[in-house]
């Protein structure tokens, strides 16, 4: 399976739609503690492109090289803060359980559309 055109409109779609209720979540409870969780969206790739060359694969590779362990654990580690700030934002009741589940929903996209690009990238040579 090729990158096609339709493929990638879906990529932009689904990811573009997980910054769109990141967004909602914030504006629709007039609230902007929950954007402090599309700080992890930023740093979730920096292993990636610091470590791994830019590419993916190193995170599905059995390498034991003392940068990749270190990359795929900042990449956990970070995945992890992408769950974890929503429950800590919402156990000091600093937002509401709808934007909780709101940001969820968008993490579930976004790790969607991680992962269809990933099984992209793989089967494709660059």
């Amino acid at each position: 399976m090729a990158m096609t055109v339709e493929g990638l409109a879906g990529l932009a779609f689904m990811f573009s739609s997980s910054i769109l209720l990141q967004i909602l979540a914030c504006a629709l409870y007039n609230n902007w503690w929950p954007l402090l969780s599309a700080l992890m969206y930023v740093l979730v790739p920096m292993p990636c492109l610091f470590f791994g060359g830019g590419s993916t694969h190193f995170l599905t590779s059995r390498d034991s090289d003392g940068w990749i362990n270190a990359a795929k654990f900042l990449t956990g580690a970070s995945s992890v803060g992408s769950i974890a700030i929503p429950v800590i934002l919402r156990h000091a009741d600093l937002i509401s359980t709808g934007a909780m589940w709101i940001e969820f929903t968008s993490f579930f996209i976004l790790v969607c559309t991680v992962m269809c690009f990933h099984r992209v990238s793989l089967e494709e040579d660059w």
